[in-house]
């Protein structure tokens, strides 16, 4: 007997069998361990400054924005993110994944260093982590 006969005959015996291979293939296809991810961190720098006692809007308008001026001309940032808060200012930098992501603190340093000096003498110095 051939296949096209029994699906001819009996047509509800080829659709389980279908539904059942569809089946097996997506539990199969679940359960595939996958080995060849690389494990890949995207670079990103955070620069945080604390004003202690101050509105989240004087501080995104004298602290936040113009830190984030002065950080937008750096070369390979992907994702450029901010907060301001009642009392601090939080920019996190998302690098290219080629960027080395110690010269990209280096350089976020300098950046945040030329516009420490026209932050408001309140503000605690702005600290660059690397994540």
């Amino acid at each position: 007997m051939l296949l096209s006969d029994v699906s001819i005959k009996r047509p509800v015996v080829c659709i389980v069998l279908a539904l059942i291979i569809l089946i097996v293939g997506g539990l199969a296809f679940t359960r595939l361990p996958v080995r060849e991810y690389p494990n890949i961190e995207s670079p990103v720098v955070s620069v945080s400054a604390d004003y202690p006692g101050a509105a989240a809007e004087v501080v995104e308008t004298q602290i936040t924005d113009p830190i984030e001026e002065q950080l937008s001309s750096i070369d390979g940032i992907t994702l450029m993110r901010s907060d301001s808060s009642a009392g601090g200012s939080n920019i996190s930098l998302e690098f290219d994944l080629r960027r080395d992501i110690d010269e990209a603190a280096n350089d976020v340093r300098d950046k945040v260093g030329r516009v420490a000096d026209r932050l408001p003498q309140e503000v605690d110095s702005p600290e660059v982590s690397k994540a």
